[in-house]
């Protein structure tokens, strides 16, 4: 139903053109305004740049947007409604604890149409000043082309930390990945470097220096890593992993384990020991409870036959490989693991859980398969993936986030923050009251990160897409943001000092020791 209206209030503007006001006579629509990112009735930190949009209606001449609270506004003309930071962050304090109102007007030929109004909701939660991530290329396109990057959450202020062609070209290169860090303290960070300067570089309290953790009684170097919380201790994951490219399934690449143990690896002693080697059991993603006496990772059981090469037999056999979750209790004083406990068993689940539609044939095959098991900081929540099979579920569109409660036992998929499409790597701020994650939610080719508030109960809100000073920057950017990860503040090291550093290949094998 389509009305006329007369619209007018007394509104204080922080900012606006002095040509853009409000239009007084508009038509109202019913509908929804068509804007990007999809901004409506999301939950945004206190302290979140400016939600920038861009209205996506081809007809339209031109736009005025209105974000408003307690008689106060920001009106933006034109397309793209661009806050600037200074005055966002006015409203945002005028509406902590409440809404923000925006109102779309859409001019087409000489008259203005304007969309039902929609909220903004102002949590009093802050959230970390700054988060990290990979920027790649999908790996079929290029490999080598990749950084390291950092992005304050408060404006839009991106710098790159880890710049991978710095130490190598296409012809002769390497991979950067893999960045962590202890407590979301930027002093204390790690990220691991393959093939031409492999090794893993940790950065700890200033000190900057190559370390190598392959030995003759471990798989690999150290993969994916966790930093205990308080202790010099990093929990490694080492894996032999190969990829595949799928002819004709719509989740395009396969990545797969052929074997993976955990090992503990003590920064101040530059000593490796082995967590799991158990070579019929696939140990991976490996992550601390916050108080540091226990540790969480991913396992799937997998006999190896005799006839085939290992790493084909596990493509061939990809969609046998389930993961559950287990725990090791840890005792900070000795440093010495218990044994393991089932935390979540994924591999007797129905595949009807993640809404698949299985032929006969694939219907007999049961169970799903748990990976990257992370726990909120007051130790209640376990938010983790969950898939089909395997172990890399960000190429499988299946893929969900679930939450367990730890108090009760409840386990149930995380509706408010899923999406048809892939939903997979995530991270807690460091207050417990924000996730962010990794989603193909926007075109099912590139991951992007979004922002989602968990309350104390767990519920959580519509997430929403990580600002950008342009409202189509991700549409244009053809690049996937890998492991998104909150921290306290920004590294400080130059991507040219890590640089010297990984190019040191000069450097001795950690020293391997028995009995953790």
């Amino acid at each position: 139903m389509m009305k006329k209206l007369l619209f007018g209030t007394l509104l204080t503007a922080l900012a606006a053109c002095s040509d853009v006001s409000v239009p007084e006579t508009y038509t109202q629509s019913d509908a929804q305004a068509p804007i990007y990112p999809d901004y409506a009735d999301v939950t945004v930190p206190i302290n979140i740049a400016p939600l920038t949009l861009q209205l996506m209606q081809a007809n339209a001449d031109d736009a005025i947007v209105r974000y408003s609270c307690q008689g106060e506004e920001i009106l933006c003309g034109g397309m793209k409604a661009q806050p600037s930071i200074d005055d966002w962050r006015l409203l945002t304090q005028k509406a902590k604890g409440s809404d923000i109102t925006v109102e779309v007007y859409a001019k087409s030929g000489n008259g203005w149409t304007r969309y039902q109004p929609f909220a903004i909701h102002v949590s009093p939660d802050s959230i970390d000043p700054y988060i990290s991530y990979r920027l790649i290329s999908p790996s079929y396109v290029t490999y080598e082309e990749l950084t390291l990057n950092q992005r304050c959450l408060e404006n839009y202020d991106e710098q790159v930390m880890v710049d991978n062609m710095l130490c190598g070209t296409e012809s002769n290169g390497q991979c950067v990945n893999c960045h962590n860090y202890q407590m979301y303290n930027p002093q204390r960070m790690q990220f691991h470097a393959r093939q031409r300067h492999g090794g893993t570089v940790i950065a700890y309290d200033g000190i900057i220096r190559k370390v190598n953790l392959k030995t003759d009684s471990t798989i690999s170097a150290g993969v994916y890593p966790t930093w205990h919380p308080t202790l010099p201790l990093i929990v490694y994951s080492t894996n032999l992993t190969s990829q595949s490219f799928h002819t004709r399934n719509p989740n395009k690449i396969e990545v797969a384990d052929a074997n993976s143990d955990l090992i503990i690896y003590d920064v101040e002693k530059d000593e490796v020991a082995n967590v799991e080697a158990d070579p019929q059991e696939f140990e991976c993603y490996p992550f601390w409870a916050p108080d540091g006496q226990a540790l969480y990772y991913s396992s799937a059981h997998f006999e190896h036959h005799d006839t085939i090469n290992p790493t084909i037999e596990v493509f061939m056999r990809a969609t046998d490989v389930k993961y559950d979750i287990y725990r090791k209790s840890f005792d900070p004083q000795t440093r010495r693991f218990g044994p393991r406990e089932m935390v979540f068993q994924a591999d007797s689940l129905s595949p009807a859980l993640l809404g698949l539609q299985l032929d006969s044939l694939e219907a007999v095959k049961t169970g799903l398969s748990a990976t990257l098991p992370r726990i909120s900081p007051d130790g209640r929540f376990l938010l983790f993936t969950l898939g089909r099979y395997g172990v890399f579920h960000i190429w499988h569109h299946e893929a969900d986030l679930w939450l367990m409660d730890l108090t009760t036992g409840d386990v149930r998929s995380f509706d408010e923050i899923n999406s048809p499409d892939t939903e997979s790597y995530h991270s807690w701020s460091s207050n417990g009251r924000w996730v962010i994650f990794s989603s193909r939610r926007t075109d099912g080719n590139y991951t992007r990160p979004f922002i989602a508030h968990v309350d104390a109960d767990g519920h959580g809100s519509k997430p929403f897409e990580l600002p950008q000073a342009d409202p189509n920057y991700h549409r244009e950017f053809m690049k996937s943001y890998n492991i998104p990860e909150f921290m306290r503040g920004p590294v400080t090291i130059t991507p040219q000092q890590f640089a010297d550093v990984l190019k040191n290949d000069d450097v001795k094998p950690a020293r391997f020791v028995s009995g953790k």
